[in-house]
Parts: structure tokens; C-alpha cells; sequence
């Protein structure tokens, strides 16, 4: 999804690109308007000087002939093959007095030019500007030759050749937009394969690894990702078999310490409490006073039994192979509502086959249900928790992937505000050990008004899929 406030890079590129060709075709109009002025100055000045010469020539003609058939100066002669629209041609003593002038009108259907462009022109240039020619005879002037141009038919003509590349432009760059945002689509297209590669990775797909790619850049990222993905691979992999490991050096310790408490604490509190029940018949026949001494110290050895029997069970839990996954987690919670006095209620729900499943992999599944519970009663002071395991097996031999179990923890306790996601207390470490050990997922989502739920999937293992 992308972020708002962001722009696509295919499009950001192509104004980029098309913002240069912009640049790049105003920097031309510019010198085409730059151009045509120049043309102009250079078209006026030789017109000033062929129209100075043939004035030089009529000079010469009045002197060799005496009755001259037109007089001087006559500008008629020059001006039919000289005059374009909005030109002037003048004759000018040396006196400065003009003697002669001829001038051209507009072109017919010749606009006006937009009055910024004309305002930006006549800031720039100097349109219709006189240039002379002066008109020397014998070594002596005798006048001046002189061409103007129509300062608002000059910038007509500029701004009617200004608007023809401007329209041109306007379609090139809008082609250009067009297929430079085309191109760069085809080229970044492997990034869409670069992304699909980073979510697979994202949702712990350690296995995804990217194609060859046509691009050097594109490649170096390809090996990059790929070294990252086999090297996070590896490093989960090594950390998955030591949490393994770790777990099960902490069930052999669980066990050694249930059988140590059994063997030892426990033959001494039945001592104790055999001890107890003969000195209180010893005191009821000798000494009656010390009778309820001896009643306190064998309730308190049968409250610390019981209480080790508590223990005993959350240390080395039922025989998941021999019970089964099912039962076992449904003694569990029988055992918490018979501890639980009515305070909370416990449930139990169960859906498929869980017979087939590992002893080692039923007792980590058990021991993840205990701490969830024992969260949800203890921490959650909830009124009502319910525990469901449910194997969902749904195309999964079709699609060739293994069925997945799915354990959650329902409460409506008072545990709804907490951030469990990032909690370390109440048991989570363990749980979050043995469900990534697993490659499982664990997950917390918040109930309505109250509560809470755990959930936690885990794939199947082989043997599981296998015999079923």
C-alpha cells in the first residue's frame, strides 16, 4: 500500500525527464525568437544597403544625363522587389530633412501577438529600429539611406513562428511524457518482483530469493537480498534447533526437579505427616493439650502435599503419548476448575485428530496451553476461559503443504489494554520460545468490552500429515 503524501517513482522520473525536455525546447524558443530578431536587423540593414547603393547610381545617372526622365531620389524603382509587409524605405538629406519615403502595410490576416510576449519583446529587443545607410557621392555624403520595420508587425511575425514551435513542443513533450513513462514502467517492472520478495520475507518466508535480473543495479540487489535471506535462514534455523535444544534440557530439568521433590520433599511431608498423626494420638491419651498443635501440623503437611502435587503437575505433565493430546489438555483444565473454586470457569474445546502427533511435539503444544491458561486465570482475573485446539487440514494435501494446528486462549479478563506483543513477563517468553521453535505464529488480538485472545498456529508436523 502506498503511504499517502508519496508519488509513484515511474511518474516522478518521467516529469523529470519531461521537465529537462521542457527546459531544454523553451531554451530553443528562446533562441528562434533571439534568431528572428537577428534576421531582421540583418534583412533591414541590407535593404538600407542595396537601397543605398541604387540611390548612389541615381546620383550618377543625373550627372552624365541632362534631362533625367525621374527625379531624385526615386525609391519607386527599389521598392517592388524590396518592400515586404511593414517595411519603410526613406531618403534623407544631409540636412536630416526626409525627401522621400515609401512604406508597406500589415499582412492581411496577420494577429496581434499576446501582450506579454509583445511587453517581453520590446523589454529584450529594440523592434523597429531605424538603420541608415548614408549615400556618399564624389567622396561627399550627400544623405542617408533609411529602413524601418513595423515594431508591431515584427513582433507578429516573431510570435506567429514562436507559436508554431510552442504547439510542437507542446505535442513532443506530451508524446515524450507518454512513452518515457511507458519505458520507465517496462524497466522498473522487476521491482515488482523485488517487493513480492521483501513481503515474502516480511511474513517469514525465509526461503524466498529473487531472479537474475537484465539491470546491473537491479542485480546487485538480487544478490544482496539473497545473501541477506540465506543468512537469516541459516541464523533462524541455527536459533530454532537451539531454542529446541534449550527447551528440552528445561523438561529434563523440569523432570529431574519433579522427581527430586517427589522422592525427597514429599517422603518427608508424608513423614511429617505420619509423625503427626501418631503424636496426636499419643497427646489425646497423655496430654490432650497439645491435641491441636498436632492437628495444625498435619493440616499444614497436607496443605504443603497438596500444594506440591500442584506443582508436580505444572512440572512434569500428564503422559501426552499415553493419554493422548486431547485428553491430557482436557485434565488440565478439569484439574483448574477443581482448583479454581468457581471463581473462573474453564472449557475445554477440541476439533480433528491429534492421535498421530509426536510425544515431543504433544507435550510442547501442552505446555503452551498451561501457560496460556495459568496466564489468563492469574493475571487476567477472568470470569470465563476457553481453551480450543483445532487441526485444519483444508486443501492442504492438494496444494502439497502441511495442515496446520491452531491453539487459542479466550478470556474476558481485564488484560484487553495490555501490549502482550511486546510484553517479556507472564510466561510469554516461554511460550514465544516454544511456538517459534515450532515455526509457529503467536498472535493477541483484544475482545469486546473485555478480554483477550490468544492464538497461535503451528504447522503440523510430517509424521502428522503423513499418517493422517
Amino acid at each position: 500500500m502506498r503511504i499517502p503524501g508519496t508519488i509513484d517513482l515511474k511518474l516522478r522520473l518521467a516529469l523529470r525527464v519531461v521537465a529537462l525536455a521542457a527546459f531544454c525546447f523553451l531554451a530553443a524558443s528562446a533562441y528562434a525568437v533571439f534568431d528572428f530578431d537577428r534576421t531582421a536587423r540583418a534583412k533591414a540593414q541590407a535593404i538600407a544597403e542595396i537601397a543605398g547603393k541604387d540611390l548612389e547610381l541615381q546620383l550618377n545617372q543625373h550627372r552624365w544625363v541632362k534631362s533625367p526622365v525621374n527625379p531624385f531620389p526615386d525609391l519607386q524603382r527599389i521598392a517592388t522587389p524590396l518592400m515586404t509587409p511593414g517595411l519603410c524605405i526613406a531618403f534623407r538629406s544631409k540636412d536630416g530633412e526626409t525627401l522621400q519615403r515609401l512604406c508597406s502595410g500589415a499582412q492581411a490576416g496577420e494577429t496581434g501577438a499576446p501582450a506579454l510576449f509583445a511587453s517581453l519583446y520590446r523589454s529584450i529587443f529594440d523592434p523597429g529600429g531605424e538603420v541608415t545607410r548614408p549615400i556618399v557621392f564624389e567622396n561627399r555624403i550627400e544623405g542617408a539611406a533609411a529602413v524601418t520595420l513595423d515594431p508591431a508587425n515584427l513582433i507578429a511575425q516573431s510570435w506567429r513562428e514562436t507559436s508554431r514551435l510552442l504547439t510542437l513542443m507542446a505535442v513532443t513533450l506530451s508524446a515524450l511524457c507518454v512513452l518515457v513513462y511507458a519505458a520507465l514502467a517496462r524497466a522498473l517492472r522487476p521491482t515488482r518482483t523485488v517487493l513480492a520478495g521483501l513481503k515474502r520475507l516480511a511474513a517469514n518466508d525465509l526461503s524466498a530469493r529473487l531472479p537474475a535480473f537484465d539491470l546491473a543495479e537491479l542485480s546487485e540487489i538480487r544478490d544482496v537480498f539473497n545473501s541477506l535471506a540465506g543468512t537469516l535462514q541459516t541464523t533462524l534455523a541455527e536459533r530454532a534447533e537451539l531454542t529446541r535444544r534449550l527447551i528440552a534440557v528445561q523438561d529434563e530439568e523440569r523432570l529431574h526437579l519433579a522427581r527430586e521433590l517427589h522422592d525427597e520433599f514429599g517422603q518427608c511431608l508424608a513423614a511429617i505427616g505420619a509423625v503427626a498423626a501418631s503424636a496426636s494420638q499419643t497427646a489425646r491419651a497423655e496430654c490432650p493439650s497439645l491435641l491441636p498443635e498436632c492437628r495444625t501440623i498435619s493440616q499444614t503437611a497436607a496443605h504443603m502435599m497438596e500444594t506440591l502435587r500442584g506443582a508436580l503437575t505444572r512440572l512434569r505433565p500428564p503422559d501426552v503419548e499415553e493419554l493422548g493430546l486431547a485428553a491430557s489438555l482436557e485434565s488440565l483444565v478439569a484439574g483448574w476448575n477443581s482448583r479454581g473454586s468457581g471463581r473462573t470457569r474453564f472449557e475445554f474445546e477440541a476439533s480433528g485428530s491429534f492421535e498421530a502427533l509426536p510425544a515431543s511435539f504433544g507435550a510442547s503444544l501442552y505446555r503452551i496451553a498451561q501457560e496460556a491458561i495459568t496466564n489468563a486465570a492469574k493475571h487476567a482475573e477472568a470470569a470465563r476461559v476457553c481453551l480450543r485446539l483445532r487441526m485444519r487440514e483444508t486443501n492442504a494435501a492438494a496444494n502439497g503443504v502441511a495442515p496446520e494446528i491452531e491453539l487459542s486462549v479466550t478470556d474476558d479478563g481485564k488484560a484487553s489494554g495490555i501490549d502482550l506483543a511486546t510484553k517479556s513477563g507472564m510466561g510469554l517468553i516461554g511460550m514465544r520460545e516454544r511456538i517459534a521453535a515450532l515455526g509457529g505464529r503467536l498472535s493477541f488480538e483484544a475482545r469486546h468490552p473485555a478480554g483477550l485472545i490468544l492464538h497461535a498456529t503451528i504447522p503440523a508436523p510430517p509424521l502428522a500429515s503423513s499418517e493422517a
